[in-house]
């Protein structure tokens, strides 16, 4: 199992703080022993009620309209990144291998995939030769154990906009979304015309 310190405790300091005393209990994944160095800090936080939507999220505004796609083939590691992104407001979808994401890449759009790379059937970083090869320009934040330096240093062009090494706390994945994000918003908006600018005629010498 896969060991991600604090990660409960974190989820609920990243909320507001009295909202998450009154209405929050204890997270669901808690039963399964996911999420922390020490089994103790699980028990600790009581904070989390299965069902209850956060109502407020520091990094992101409520109901953000991105829709984000979580590929990964730990269970829990998938639902845990699936309800924190679910609670800062995004519209979230899962799969459990790079070959479901595919399947599901054909007939949905996306603004952000956050991927694992060591699946079966397809890897992270076949998702992302396919990605490629099919050019679409899908922003990819790669969330993995281990850097594949090695395929990235023979194909740059495969590199994901972000890496995030397992095992990650709340706040770096949140804060990697939000960087990726904001950058992906950056390059696709329209450059604005300079008033006056396009009436000017050139002078002569």
């Amino acid at each position: 199992m896969r060991c991600y310190p604090n990660a409960h405790r974190s989820l609920a300091m990243l909320m507001d703080s009295a909202t998450a005393s009154e209405d929050w209990g204890k997270h669901p994944m808690a039963v399964t022993g996911f999420a922390c160095l020490s089994c103790r800090v699980m028990n600790e936080n009581q904070n989390v009620i299965a069902g209850k939507p956060a109502r407020t999220c520091p990094y992101f505004p409520a109901n953000s309209p991105h829709r984000i796609l979580v590929v990964e083939d730990d269970d829990d590691v998938r639902r845990f990144n699936v309800e924190v992104l679910t609670r800062c407001g995004f519209k979230v979808d899962a799969a459990e291998d790079g070959a479901a994401a595919w399947d599901t890449l054909q007939t949905n759009y996306y603004d952000l995939m956050v991927t694992d790379n060591n699946m079966p059937k397809i890897s992270g970083v076949d998702l992302l030769k396919k990605l490629h090869a099919a050019h679409l320009a899908l922003p990819v934040i790669m969330a993995t154990g281990a850097t594949p330096q090695e395929e990235f240093s023979r194909c740059p062009w495969l590199l994901p906009a972000a890496m995030l090494l397992k095992p990650y706390t709340i706040e770096q994945l949140l804060g990697t979304v939000k960087n990726v994000l904001r950058a992906t918003a950056a390059v696709n908006e329209p450059s604005v015309p300079v008033p006056g600018l396009q009436n000017q005629s050139p002078t002569g010498g």
